[in-house]
């Protein structure tokens, strides 16, 4: 890691925060996407046997590792060639695609909006783009929870732990993660059809999102601190992340919970089958206001995790 690391990252965080993905352009975790999908269809089929399926599943994320790394290290090699400013500026746009500051704050954003203002069918159209539980009978509680724990669990995946790995280890890091992160959201789930095949997938994404995790979790209780509401983030983090069935999700989600007073989790409904979730945090269920009051933890939050990467880069100066 070298100085010139963090100036990379920082630059990268604050254009895509500014600019985000322009729209009409592909994304590459479409092409991820893609990729995974056509493992999926021709090393899933229903005849194979578990063991078949889990094994093939390992190979698929070794194939998404070796792509996505190899990727990273050649677009780092040609970059090196460049003349030092335009090497800066490819690393910077090519880290802007793993990054979703700017992108979250914005779908985040058209759910608040909305719903602030009482127009809860478009509110309720909006959550639906980002949460894949049932949304068409959700009231303002429901869908102002939704997007709470959206925006929480995505600061996460689609902020801290893509910096955290472009920082560690470059764009083969960033690029790495996303298409693991992206094959968790797609294969990694506990349904039959996914169980086997998608193990490893899921596996793989919560070791490499272990650490940001936590530190995504001190960002938002800190962010709360700031915003005047004491230590209550930090004590609901504490008390209430292990209750989430994920090892990750509900350390942002607790601090979140803890820093708004609300209470976050309980019951869902996927696919018309309704489900229980560990309750995070306690007080009322969130309405439109906690929303707003949310994102402006998140805007906290993000300058907090700039802060440190700023801190960094002068560091290695010296």
């Amino acid at each position: 890691m070298t100085a010139e690391a963090w100036w990379i990252v920082a630059a990268a965080l604050v254009v895509e925060a500014l600019i985000r993905w322009p729209q009409g352009l592909p994304h590459p975790v479409v092409w991820i996407g893609r990729l995974i999908a056509a493992l999926e269809r021709d090393w899933n089929k229903a005849e194979r046997s578990q063991g078949w399926k889990r094994a093939m599943g390992v190979l698929s994320v070794l194939i998404l590792l070796f792509v996505t790394i190899g990727i990273g290290l050649l677009i780092t090699s040609l970059s090196q060639i460049l003349p030092k400013p335009w090497s800066f500026v490819v690393m910077v746009a090519c880290g802007t695609c793993g990054l979703a500051a700017g992108s979250l704050w914005h779908h985040i954003k058209a759910i608040e909006a909305p719903l602030y203002r009482w127009d809860t069918a478009s509110a309720r159209t909006a959550v639906g783009m980002v949460v894949g539980r049932d949304t068409h009978d959700m009231d303002e509680r429901d869908i102002a929870t939704a997007a709470i724990e959206s925006l929480a669990e995505s600061f996460n995946d689609g902020v801290v732990a893509p910096v955290f790995w472009f920082l560690l280890a470059g764009l083969p890091g960033l690029f790495a993660y996303k298409a693991i992160n992206t094959a968790d959201s797609m294969i990694g789930h506990m349904e039959p059809r996914w169980r086997a095949f998608g193990w490893a997938a899921a596996k793989t994404d919560d070791l490499m999102n272990w650490i940001p995790a936590r530190i995504a979790g001190v960002l938002i209780a800190l962010a709360g601190m700031i915003a005047g509401r004491g230590l209550k983030g930090w004590q609901v983090m504490g008390r209430d992340a292990r209750k989430h069935a994920s090892p990750n999700a509900g350390w942002t989600e607790a601090a979140m919970a803890g820093a708004l007073g609300v209470r976050l989790g309980g019951e869902i409904r996927y696919d018309g089958q309704d489900a229980m979730r560990p309750v995070l945090g306690e007080g009322e269920a969130p309405k439109a206001h906690h929303l707003k009051q949310a994102l402006r933890l998140y805007l906290l939050a993000c300058g907090g995790l700039l802060t440190l990467i700023l801190i960094g880069g002068f560091a290695w100066l010296r």
